[in-house]
């Protein structure tokens, strides 16, 4: 089992990614608002923070605030569909300020039931 975790920053690209999750067989993922480091130190109480110059100009026009998206995949076949659907949806999109993903293995998943099935 392995975890997939996606911090998109095209927020506008979110519907059609969690419709391609259900299309390549994603049972279920969370969806977390969330905003990088660079841009609460912009957009926060750490404005006063020096920053060099290119990356003060990028982080003007960069949006504060993005999703975090995690889903817990059974097989590694999963993870290279569910990947491969991400990048379709975002093929046109420019790669820069685009987000990542990342993986992580699970040794074990526990349900929170009675008879802890998940």
């Amino acid at each position: 089992m392995y975890a997939l975790f996606i911090v998109l920053n095209q927020v506008n690209q979110l519907d059609e990614i969690l419709e391609r999750f259900v299309q390549v067989g994603v049972k279920g993922a969370t969806v977390l608002d969330s905003q990088g480091m660079g841009g609460a130190m912009m957009h926060g109480v750490s404005k006063g923070v020096p920053l060099f110059g290119s990356l003060r100009t990028l982080m003007d026009s960069a949006r504060p605030y993005n999703k975090t998206i995690f889903t817990v995949l059974e097989s590694e076949e999963l993870v290279e569909k569910t990947v491969e659907a991400v990048r379709d949806v975002l093929e046109d999109q420019s790669p820069i300020g685009l987000g990542f993903m990342f993986t992580v293995p699970i040794g074990k998943v526990y349900g929170m039931s009675q008879d802890n099935k998940c």
